[in-house]
């Protein structure tokens, strides 16, 4: 045996300490394809170590058969098939097997023939309803049809056994539907031209149904990872992506979404959870619902074997053995479900203390009162047992066995063992309460408190104080704030001594519930103060609060945990609100360098625009503007700056002015408003009509955006004339003249 198949051995059998080193899938995969090689007596070792760990890995079983089928070893073969076929539903293993039952029944004639027809019935019973078995039933038709028939009788028994596997077929949603309805058709036709068209005509619409099923089914199958190795839930991403996509499938086959008759509906159900159990062999919620829904369906032995089958899989899983235990007790099985809690919990020595407490129930439920106490003295003797266990027993007595006296001796006798438990002396203090034993209540705080330490004693003050502020009169409740807060003195579990006396205390003594005596804004002021007080002799960088503002913006997450404060949080102090109107200047010399490499034209037309006032501009309102300027750009030099806009009040040309543009395009003022009545006419006063084509190119560099005919396109035509609609109710009067003609006139009324 190789080195690496020993060293790769070697970390599956133990050399990996947690479960992921145990579950490696890479690991087994490269250990699978190293077998592969090796003589049959060496892989044989490896596949079993494999298949110990991965018992659902059809592959790996397929691998192995494989293995043995080479060397002729039928009998190990045998073996094998029989201990993984049934919990590993996949169509290659199955074919697999059913080429062992051909091969050794192929010399034995009639005997055989039948022998190898069983086992075709065999496997379509169990995996002929998954989606990729068409392979698997035409290849049972073929053998049927390769029967030889000695006489007419026989004849038609071979074509009724064919038309039937057909028709069982046909109904069936897999990938090869179509091309097996082809078939049929030929066959049918081939047999009977006469009986074709009725049968045909009959399993027309199931065939329908089924090939409309099978296109839905195969978008819950595409989902599915069809070489997933079955490993313990670790929350990766892929593993719940796997398992939504089983909890898909499974609901689209509860929903029976063919009509089939229920029998058949529930073996696809079953059909379907088998599979699942192959890649979510680990996961205790599928093998529960896969009980679940055959004790809902009245088969309550199927789920019984369901239940013990999740055992071995997972035999550390408790809350499948307390399921499987319900499922017995509900179905009157008494002495079933009490071997369930006993084999849970073994010797005792390792039994959890939920086990001895859900065993204690268990016995008061079926077997009474002394039951439950005879058990309940042996728990307490064993090194599980915590004092949960004493808690439990005396609610039991106390509530269902109307017996104060026997839970509060049991309450008593924990108290020797668990004085130092905050959580018991609570326990025990609420069943004083009910009894309304006052004066013993006292007395346990007082005989706690005085045990306790100071870190695990504040649980235990809170409830001294609220039973004092709820039952006691006003001196016994200064009285214990006071003692409490001397001895938390120098505990950090309780700072309010630091600050003396608090309104923190007033305020507890006076609310009720959820009524308090004080405001929302003064019960978050009291919180930050209670923060300020626990941290008030903790250093605090001085970076970390800038002006005193950065404590209180951390209290909230400190109140939550703990190690808020080691976090180092940015500097809001400084940070304002950005507002060009605070500072005017602010950014007007980047602009200008921004201008300056903006084209003139540019920078003539958004001179133009009008303010807007937030993010989104009027669109109708901005294209009014462009369709009505007309900017004229003449070249000057080699920079080619406009020179001439048009004032819309008074139609006089004027120079633009470079000063404006820029402080106006910095944002420094709000100006350009649109003017009610206000319309720009073109500087271009030559006439319109005919012209030179000398003068038609020197045109092109001058002539306006608006004197461009708009483009022929269905959606800007639209949107020019919503534009001028608009503009037409805000301008007055303007004549637009043609639409397609470019020819364009304004006029001022």
């Amino acid at each position: 045996m190789s080195n690496l198949v020993t060293s790769t051995m070697d970390k599956i059998n133990g050399g990996g300490k947690t479960m992921s080193d145990k579950y490696n899938v890479e690991t087994a995969e490269i250990l699978a394809n190293e077998a592969q090689h090796l003589p049959i007596a060496e892989a044989t070792p490896i596949y079993e170590q494999l298949l110990q760990l991965f018992p659902t890995a059809a592959k790996f079983w397929k691998q192995y058969v494989e293995a043995n089928l080479a060397v002729n070893n039928d009998d190990a073969t045998k073996q094998i098939f029989s201990r993984c076929l049934l919990n590993c539903l996949q169509i290659p293993l199955w074919r697999c097997y059913i080429r062992f039952i051909r091969k050794a029944n192929d010399k034995k004639g009639i005997e055989g023939q039948e022998e190898t027809k069983k086992a075709f019935e065999f496997m379509l019973n169990y995996v002929g309803a998954d989606i990729a078995s068409g392979p698997v039933w035409m290849e049972y038709i073929s053998f049927l049809k390769s029967l030889p028939a000695l006489n007419v009788q026989e004849e038609t028994q071979r074509m009724t056994a064919v038309r039937k596997v057909y028709q069982r077929a046909i109904i069936t949603p897999t990938h090869h539907i179509e091309q097996i309805w082809k078939d049929y058709e030929n066959f049918e036709n081939s047999v009977s031209r006469q009986l074709a068209k009725g049968l045909i005509s009959e399993y027309q619409p199931k065939y329908t149904s089924a090939r409309a099923v099978y296109r839905e089914r195969k978008k819950y199958f595409d989902e599915i990872d069809w070489n997933m190795l079955a490993v313990p839930p670790t929350g990766v991403y892929k593993e719940e992506v796997q398992w939504m996509a089983w909890k898909r499938l499974l609901s689209f086959e509860k929903g029976n979404p063919q009509r089939i008759d229920a029998a058949s509906s529930n073996k696809r159900i079953i059909f379907t959870y088998e599979q699942s159990l192959m890649y979510m062999y680990h996961y205790p919620d599928i093998w529960y619902d896969y009980a679940t829904w055959h004790a809902k369906g009245g088969s309550i032995d199927a789920a019984i074997k369901v239940f013990q089958r999740s055992l071995k899989a997972l035999p550390d899983s408790e809350i499948l053995r307390y399921a499987y235990a319900e499922l017995e007790e509900s179905r009157g099985a008494i002495q079933a479900a009490k071997k369930i809690y006993e084999n849970l919990l073994g010797d005792g020595v390792n039994a959890t203390t939920l086990a001895h407490i859900q065993f204690i129930r268990f016995l008061r439920r079926t077997e009474g009162v002394e039951a439950a106490r005879k058990y309940f003295l042996d728990a307490r003797k064993s090194p599980s047992c915590t004092y949960h266990v004493y808690v439990a027993y005396a609610t039991l007595a106390f509530c269902l066995d109307k017996d104060p006296k026997m839970a509060h001796n049991v309450f008593e006798a924990g108290l020797k063992r668990f004085m130092l438990e905050p959580v018991y002396i609570l326990e025990y203090a609420d069943f004083l309460t009910r009894l309304n034993d006052d004066q013993n209540i006292r007395a346990l705080f007082e005989r706690s408190l005085s045990s306790l330490p100071p870190e695990k004693s504040v649980e235990v003050w809170k409830k001294f104080i609220h039973f004092e502020q709820t039952y006691g009169d006003l001196a016994s409740m200064l009285k214990v704030e006071q003692r409490r807060k001397e001895a938390l003195s120098g505990s950090d579990e309780d700072g309010t001594s630091a600050l003396g006396s608090s309104l923190q205390d007033l305020v507890s003594r006076y609310s009720f519930m959820d009524l308090w005596p004080c405001s929302s804004n003064d019960l978050d002021h009291l919180t930050r103060q209670e923060w300020l007080a626990k941290n008030i002799n903790k250093k605090v960088e001085k970076s970390a609060m800038p002006n005193g503002m950065m404590l209180l913006d951390r209290e909230p997450t400190a109140c939550i945990s703990t190690t808020a404060t080691k976090v180092v949080y940015p500097d809001t102090s400084k940070m304002v609100i950005y507002d060009p109107k605070q500072n005017p200047g602010a950014g007007t010399n980047a602009f200008d360098e921004i201008l300056k490499a903006t084209p003139p034209a540019l920078v003539a037309f958004l001179s133009n625009l009008p303010a807007v006032e937030g993010p989104t501009p009027n669109v109708d309102i901005v294209l009014s503007i462009c369709l009505q300027s007309d900017l004229l750009t003449s070249q000057s030099g080699k920079t080619g700056i406009p020179t001439q806009l048009q004032s819309g009040k008074t139609g006089v040309s004027t120079p633009l002015p470079a000063g404006p543009a820029t402080s106006e395009l910095s944002g420094s003022n709000k100006s350009h408003p649109v003017a009610s009545g206000l319309s720009f006419k073109p500087t271009n006063n030559r006439p319109y009509g005919k012209r030179k084509d000398s003068e038609r190119q020197e045109d092109d560099d001058t002539t306006t955006v608006q004197s461009q005919p708009p483009p022929r396109d269905a959606f800007r035509i639209r949107q020019y004339q919503k534009a001028r609609m608009s503009s037409t109710s805000q301008t007055g009067s303007v004549s637009y003249g043609s639409q397609f003609s470019g020819d364009l006139s304004g006029s001022t009324s």
